[in-house]
């Protein structure tokens, strides 16, 4: 059990669960949120889809409005975090006000990968992961005709569709030789290439920008590594994330490619503990240690942490899953299939409903599907419950999957 104030430093999906989870176990002390953004707490997912695409106002996108904070008393603490001083238990904040902790709670997510590029930080070159660059794109795209997406991970295609549904002429630039290939099966990347194509994007593969051009302060293309120039009037960059980790390491604690927790999400100070994208946790179920960027992994972080801090002490073993919405086309992900050696596909890509399962020799790693929402559900009770099932039963249509769920 903890004692004394949880103090939890960020206010995304993470920061907000622990908050919420911790009152529901019935957790009596102080709770403050420590948020560095002028909003409440609000849902990412949306950002580079539904919301960019649609005219409601930031409020459809908070998770609860202010009165529950009121009621539930959570204290929403406008504010960012210059250090902590482990030893007596407390922090500062940038404004000189400094609060105890019993418990802190580092949920401070992650911050864009910058483009290091000539003419990089011009007006017209845009990111994409909170909800002022959200709103800053929403403003700008009705006077906008030509957009260069550099990255085509999930956020880059996601924002492709949007934009090309809303009418702007749309190029992609990838390094890798297929879209999201740090993340998906090549069949899933060809079904998407193709798909986006058909919609009238452009996706380049296998170059990447090497400068921005621009008259004044006016984005006019981007030039590539293979010669060409494209014109634009917008650049939008979407190149992976940085995990904010130096808070952290300025206090002491270890660091890697994230904050280190256990699998308890504690880090090396019994004091402090790390969730959500900044994390880099020790996984029984996977072995090793991983860092997820994903809302599932935040929130089940958060009730798992919550939980030790109100007595139920258990080692966190979420299972992964993960969805991106391109078009009209929804791609949703189950389990972890990195290290996979066959591919099973379920449906087919003509039909633009199918999935792949992914196998390391006879063991299901994960599934990936379009369109098929029967079969991600399936993978994710399938492999909560720690089962499998053949590749041959994966790729037989009559095979009933509910029956291994029995």
């Amino acid at each position: 059990m903890s004692n004394g104030p949880v103090i939890i430093v960020g206010a995304g999906h993470g920061g907000y669960q622990v908050a919420a989870s911790l009152r529901q176990a019935g957790f009596s002390e102080r709770i403050c949120l420590i948020n560095d953004e002028a909003h409440l707490p609000y849902q990412r997912p949306p950002l580079s889809k539904a919301y960019i695409k649609g005219s409601a106002g930031p409020e459809s996108l908070m998770f609860r409005p202010e009165k529950f904070y009121q009621d539930q008393k959570i204290e929403l603490i406008a504010g960012r975090v210059v250090s902590i001083d482990r030893a007596g238990h407390e922090m500062l904040l940038a404004s000189g006000e400094t609060l105890a902790y019993g418990h802190l709670v580092l949920a401070t997510g992650a911050r864009n990968r910058l483009l290091d590029l000539p003419n990089a930080n011009l007006p017209d070159v845009k990111y994409l992961r909170i909800l002022d660059e959200s709103e800053a794109l929403r403003a700008i795209m009705p006077s906008k005709t030509r957009v260069v997406v550099i990255g085509a991970g999930f956020i880059g295609l996601e924002f492709a569709a949007t934009a090309r549904i809303k009418g702007l002429e749309v190029d992609v630039l990838e390094l890798a030789p297929r879209v999201m290939a740090r993340a998906v099966t090549a069949e899933v990347s060809e079904y998407f290439q193709k798909r986006h194509r058909e919609a009238g994007i452009r996706i380049h593969l296998g170059v990447q920008a090497t400068s921005i051009e621009a008259e004044g302060d006016k984005v006019t293309g981007v030039s590539l590594s293979d010669g060409r120039h494209l014109p634009a009037d917008l650049v939008v960059v979407g190149v992976g994330v940085l995990p904010n980790i130096e808070l952290a390491a300025e206090a002491g604690l270890p660091v890697a490619a994230g904050i280190i927790v256990d699998e308890y999400l504690a880090t090396a100070d019994p004091d402090i503990s790390a969730i959500g994208d900044c994390a880099l946790f020790a996984s029984p179920r996977f072995g090793g240690s991983l860092r997820l960027e994903s809302v599932q992994n935040a929130t089940d972080h958060a009730r798992c942490l919550a939980a030790r801090l109100t007595g139920d002490r258990k080692p966190y073993d979420g299972h992964p899953w993960f969805w991106s919405d391109q078009g009209d086309d929804k791609l949703q992900i189950s389990g972890l299939t990195t290290g996979y050696d066959r591919v099973v596909l379920r449906g087919s890509a003509a039909s633009k409903a199918f999935s792949a399962f992914c196998y390391r020799g006879e063991t299901l790693l994960g599934i990936e599907s379009i369109n098929r929402a029967g079969d991600h559900m399936f993978g994710r009770r399938l492999q909560g419950m720690n089962r499998s099932i053949t590749p041959a039963q994966a790729a037989d249509e009559s095979f009933d999957l509910k029956s291994a769920l029995a």
